[in-house]
């Protein structure tokens, strides 16, 4: 009898022991968000110390944890992107990220500035699907032993980055995601017993035969345990499951933190449950007699992470906090709304790239405008927030028969991608992707005259698909965009806006 005990107790040990639950936090899209910011309701939501205080605690009672990031660190905090994003490698380097996957604004920059920032980074930058000279520019993908289980982790970027990117990704092949995976996740299955594809693809922003989604690789490609994805901002409260496989987003900008659980026994996964954990610092509880608000902590920031980060906030931070104007309506650069229509911020910034230049027309892409201006007082951190690419004004002399062919493309542009054009001095018409009117200066543009036209340094350069650009005949003024629209709001408006024209310039069926 106590032999046959001792036999069943080893059974069950054995059994025990083959069984793994693994916790795997993941964020996407943080473009320079490594503070906390206020939202709409006055909550104090995001930034990475609040995001370690998360994981911390369940890191304090389950060493089998990984994190990880699925892309797009780069661009769009001010701090951030004045600093090459060493404020945000800086955490995550603290935070123990396991790896990152390259998004398409890794290669906002030049290239140096991305080895640079791979060099001050403690994880690996990820990608297998991006080559150059015939080799992948990236790590492709790691095995990490967790609780005695391992973990394969592979890169997929989306293939889109070389029109999105043109400017400094033109001398890389980006291979299709899904034949790079056919081939890559069936040895990876041999060697791990996890299979994670952390992709920068995204899903629901329509199919293309440019670029492979994740919904598209889940169905395409078997192996595959659990897809975390990025690039399309997207907002889930539960996977998307294509093939069995669940597909994941943590949002933008550490809003929400990506939390999946997988089981594993005996070596395989039998299942994942996922949830999106929102990321809040402090909650507005009421007002005081002045009317300010009174806050509760919700999560403690780690100090390891908000000591650093408070101190990279404070270099070059009083320049970013002179108020340049005032404004007394919202300026929308929303990203649905810029990316789909007319908004009064998109005809600001176009109005002044005309206003500095004196050109008859202005071309810039939706993408390029990364925020609203509330009302109140305009900082010059602020319009940086609202460009924080750093492009500069480039003037075109161009035929009218081949500005045409702009906004020829411009039509087949599907609404919310960033290539959708905002324009000065013109309006363009369109219906089921084909161009039907164009006017320039209220006349129909004439194929026989020259124009001189402005757009930015990106576009100029091919950027967002604009390859008609490349070429032609131009200049670098190497006005920043940002300093622009900030001389034009000081100048040309006064300091003040108490209105602006939001009257569709852009008319889509």
């Amino acid at each position: 009898m106590k032999k046959f005990l001792i036999v069943l107790l080893l059974v069950l040990l054995s059994l025990f022991a083959f069984a793994v639950k693994i916790t795997v936090f993941h964020i996407n899209d943080t473009h320079g968000h490594a503070w906390s910011f206020t939202d709409s309701a006055g909550n104090i939501i995001g930034g990475f110390a609040t995001v370690a205080s998360i994981i911390d605690a369940e890191r304090s009672v389950n060493p089998n944890v990984i994190f990880l990031h699925a892309g797009d660190i780069n661009t769009g905090v001010p701090e951030s992107d004045l600093m090459n994003a060493i404020p945000d490698i800086f955490a995550l380097n603290r935070m123990r990220l396991a790896a990152a996957t390259v998004g398409n604004h890794e290669f906002d920059k030049p290239r140096d500035v991305l080895m640079k920032q791979i060099s001050w980074a403690k994880f690996p930058f990820l990608s297998a699907n991006i080559y150059k000279d015939g080799k992948p520019l990236f790590t492709p993908y790691i095995i990490k032993e967790v609780g005695g289980v391992k973990v394969a982790i592979v890169g997929f970027t989306t293939e889109h980055t070389k029109i999105l990117e043109g400017p400094n990704s033109e001398d890389l092949e980006f291979k299709n995601v899904i034949e790079v995976a056919k081939q890559l996740i069936p040895e990876l299955k041999k060697q791990a017993n996890v299979v994670i594809a952390l992709t920068h693809l995204g899903v629901g922003q329509g199919y293309s035969e440019l670029y492979t989604t994740a919904d598209q690789l889940a169905k395409e490609v078997e192996g595959i345990d659990l897809i975390i994805d990025g690039h399309s901002h997207t907002q889930m409260t539960q996977p998307m499951v294509v093939n069995g496989v669940p597909i994941v987003q943590a949002f933008e900008w550490a809003k929400v933190l990506g939390r999946a659980d997988i089981e594993v026994e005996n070596g395989k996964v039998v299942k994942i449950d996922w949830q999106a954990i929102p990321v809040i610092q402090s909650k507005v509880v009421g007002k005081d007699e002045s009317g300010k608000n009174i806050y509760q902590v919700v999560t403690k920031e780690a100090l390891y992470v908000k000591t650093p980060l408070d101190y990279f906030k404070k270099l070059g931070g009083a320049k970013l906090d002179t108020v340049i104007g005032t404004t007394e309506i919202l300026l929308d650069g929303e990203r649905a709304n810029v990316r789909s229509k007319t908004t009064n911020l998109a005809n600001l910034i176009a109005d002044s790239m005309i206003w500095k230049t004196g050109a008859d027309v202005a071309l810039t892409n939706g993408g390029g405008i990364r925020a609203s201006i509330k009302q109140g007082n305009i900082t010059i951190r602020d319009v940086l927030t609202v460009l924080p690419f750093g492009n500069t004004l480039y003037v075109l002399e161009m035929k009218g028969s081949d500005l045409i062919k702009v906004f020829e493309y411009a039509a087949t542009v599907p609404n919310g991608q960033g290539a959708f054009l905002q324009v000065a001095g013109a309006t363009w018409k369109s219906e089921s992707g084909k161009l039907t009117e164009v006017l320039v200066g209220g006349k129909p543009i004439d194929p026989e005259k020259v124009y001189k036209v402005v757009t930015n340094d990106y576009m100029a350069a091919g950027g967002d698909g604009y390859s008609m650009l490349k070429g032609q005949k131009g200049y670098n003024t190497f006005y920043v965009m940002a300093d622009v629209v900030v001389e034009y709001i000081q100048k040309a408006l006064g300091g003040k806006i108490t209105s602006y024209d939001d009257k569709p310039r852009v008319e889509r069926k």
